[in-house]
């Protein structure tokens, strides 16, 4: 009876995998859809390859009749896959948060910048001031860029965009603030 029981059980394993596993490459491929439009691509890079090469080994092993690798890839392909979403929610968040940060950074800094130049001492460094209004008009344009693609929700190229401007900023003002003439001497008497 045990013996009978077993080798049902075998028959039944054998059966199972005589066939693709079709329901299982497809949820995987649906996991490895919705990963990527939860922006997985950029925002967990690494979870959603190990996803998609999981499902192209699926597929491959679909293709040489090996339905035992193709189940064990397809399931590994979604269970990465949905992995690769959470992460790609959670990288974004942080991406956005950042990129605000960015912004915010920069537009400070370019209104200290525009508040140097207006400064009467400013006025009269005429190649100092030639410099820091087209680095301010510079930087305009950069948080121009930036806001449209934060508006566009491209966190990491807002983020980007805004690469090393504020140190930027800060050193013109810094040049500005110099007074380019020795100060005065005390004089003891």
């Amino acid at each position: 009876m045990l013996r009978l029981s077993v080798a049902l059980c075998a028959l039944l394993l054998c059966l199972a995998c005589s066939e693709p596993p079709q329901k299982e490459i497809d949820r995987a491929q649906g996991a490895v859809d919705a990963a990527r439009a939860a922006g997985a691509e950029r925002y967990a890079v690494s979870e959603f390859t190990a996803a998609t090469t999981a499902l192209q080994q699926a597929h491959d092993a679909v293709g040489q009749s090996d339905y035992r690798t193709a189940l064990s890839r397809a399931i590994t392909a979604y269970e990465r896959a949905q992995e690769a979403a959470k992460q790609a929610a959670d990288g974004k968040a942080r991406a956005r948060s950042e990129a605000e940060g960015a912004v915010n950074a920069a537009s400070t800094a370019l209104h200290q910048l525009r508040t140097a130049i207006k400064s009467p001492d400013v006025q009269k460094k005429t190649q100092q001031l030639a410099s820091a209004r087209k680095l301010a008009g510079r930087v305009e344009a950069s948080l121009q860029e930036a806001r449209t693609h934060l508006a566009a929700e491209r966190y990491l190229d807002a983020s980007a965009t805004l690469k090393d401007i504020v140190p930027q900023v800060n050193a013109q003002i810094s040049e500005l603030n110099e007074s380019g003439t020795k100060p005065k001497p005390v004089r003891r008497r």
